[in-house]
């Protein structure tokens, strides 16, 4: 294996070398939810319909999460920090596209330009960071980091972007994302070396591609269904979809260099992890953006008043982050990951109270509440996948992790923002497909549009349950299938802990 040479002991340019890579975690990060607010702004210039708005949103966490194994995969093979440098520029083209697009079919397409360039980013950061640290709790702590820097990406996305938009037009959200891609450009030649696992094979092309038009075909027909009712297209695209999942699923099975490994899927407490990292992100994705709507569109704030009210819950997301791996190695992650569950589902249970004429107090409560278990399921899920394989296939099991997090986001507005939509639909005054448009309408009467507002707020109630039903089921399942008698090892390889005579994710 070619590597870069690294010490038990990190030196400055380690650190250094990991502050040069948060930046494009942070903007990688942040554009995933940093539209949250920015929406009835777009809605309002560019108009577009109820689906185009749901893939504006999502079509960015969609392209970053279906092709994360792919890139993860290239990164080991055929260098890291070359990835990265392309990635980087991809992203740097793609947000100066999206800036100054004049509909939504462009917006959609340079979104899904900088998912692309991002599922090169994320995979490859991870890779280097592990390589830079080789001591297990250094690199623990350094993994936090990362972690907690990803999570600040997805909770100030909100809030840089209501500062943004009180000031600029709706494109200055994504040309911030240019100096951030200048100055990586310029400082990871000197500070970061390239780091490249022999790995032998070639990347299966058709995995690639039925993974990501499974995904694609499958929330395509959620969408649709969602927006325009049952339809032969949308049940057919569905249908293919889980079909193509299927298929890749069971494709990966028979390769003898799979795209992604399942059998690191065999542990329970890796699989629980994984899911951690999917379903809490699923659960904010959805409720910030329906949350980014109900304060602007029902209560009539303006954009830098909502963002203001994001604020706690970001603090305490990141602050959670920051100090969880510390935490886990008092309480272990078995208690980890039961607090994570238990709190996210309280703090949605919180969104409940919230009504047409006020709940700003209970929608900050929920953030806070909440905030502490998205901040454990950053850390936890990192820490697990680095730590969880041998050094050259950190690339991969790193992208399995992000993965799970960047589908997270993608599919919790495409399915519990679809059930709001839905609810919307069935409920509302039926005069346009969603709240922005509908109080847009000419001649509206403040009756319909109160009908409206009802009705919107009644979806975020629907979709706030469900995710937090979701979330006490996985709680549960922690405690029933996570072992009783794991204890916190000091020292410990950033692994999960696990009954004795095994070993998480490692290859026998």
């Amino acid at each position: 294996m070619s590597q870069q040479h690294v010490h038990d002991s990190p030196g400055p340019r380690a650190w250094l070398g990991l502050v040069v890579i948060l930046g494009p975690v942070l903007m990688v990060s942040m554009d995933g939810s940093i539209l949250f607010l920015a929406m009835p702004r777009i809605s309002q210039d560019l108009t577009p319909t109820a689906d185009q708005a749901l893939w504006i949103l999502d079509v960015y966490g969609f392209a970053v999460g279906s092709l994360l194994i792919a890139f993860g995969n290239l990164g080991d093979r055929y260098g890291r920090l070359k990835l990265l440098m392309i990635g980087a520029t991809a992203f740097g083209i793609g947000s100066a596209g999206a800036a100054f697009a004049p509909g939504p079919e462009l917006l959609i397409a340079a979104r899904a330009l900088m998912g692309v360039a991002g599922a090169t980013l994320l995979p490859s950061a991870l890779a280097v960071l592990s390589e830079l640290f080789a001591d297990p709790r250094r690199r623990a702590q350094a993994i936090g980091v990362f972690a907690a820097a990803f999570a600040a990406g997805f909770a100030i996305g909100p809030v840089v972007g209501g500062i943004l938009l009180e000031r600029f037009w709706w494109g200055s959200v994504f040309l911030i994302n240019l100096p951030v891609v200048a100055l990586f450009l310029l400082l990871a030649p000197i500070l970061l070396r390239e780091v490249r696992a022999t790995r032998p094979g070639r990347i299966d092309a058709l995995s690639v591609v039925t993974s990501a038009a499974g995904l694609l075909l499958t929330i395509y027909g959620l969408k649709h269904a969602a927006a325009e009712g049952l339809s032969s297209a949308a049940i057919l695209a569905g249908i293919a979809g889980l079909v193509l999942l299927a298929w890749f699923a069971r494709r990966q099975r028979y390769l003898q260099h799979p795209l992604m490994e399942f059998s690191l899927f065999r542990d329970r407490v890796f699989t629980l992890a994984i899911i951690t990292g999917l379903l809490p992100l699923a659960a904010w994705s959805a409720t910030a953006y329906l949350a980014g709507v109900y304060l602007q569109s029902v209560l009539e704030l303006s954009v830098l008043h909502a963002a203001l009210f994001a604020i706690p819950g970001a603090v305490v997301l990141t602050i959670t982050c920051v100090v969880t791996p510390f935490v886990v190695d008092r309480i272990g992650k078995r208690t980890a990951l039961i607090i994570c569950h238990f709190s996210i589902a309280a703090g949605l249970l919180l969104l409940l109270p919230t009504a047409v004429t006020g709940g700003t107090a209970w929608y900050v409560a929920s953030t806070v509440i909440a905030g502490v278990g998205y901040g454990i399921c950053f850390s936890v899920v990192a820490d697990t996948a680095v730590g969880a394989v041998p050094p050259a296939r950190a690339g991969s099991a790193g992208a399995i992790a992000e993965t799970s997090n960047e589908l997270g986001n993608a599919l919790g507005i495409a399915l519990l923002g679809s059930l709001a939509a839905l609810i919307f639909r069935l409920q509302g005054p039926d005069l346009a497909a969603t709240l922005d448009e509908t109080l847009q309408l000419p001649d509206l009467s403040s009756a319909m549009a109160a009908e409206a507002k009802n009705a919107f707020v009644t979806g975020l109630h629907v979709a706030a349950a469900a995710a937090s039903g979701l979330h006490l089921v996985l709680g549960v399942l922690a405690l029933r299938w996570l072992p009783k008698s794991v204890t916190p090892q000091a020292g410990h390889d950033a692994r999960v802990e696990d009954p004795p005579g095994r070993t998480v994710g490692m290859r026998r």
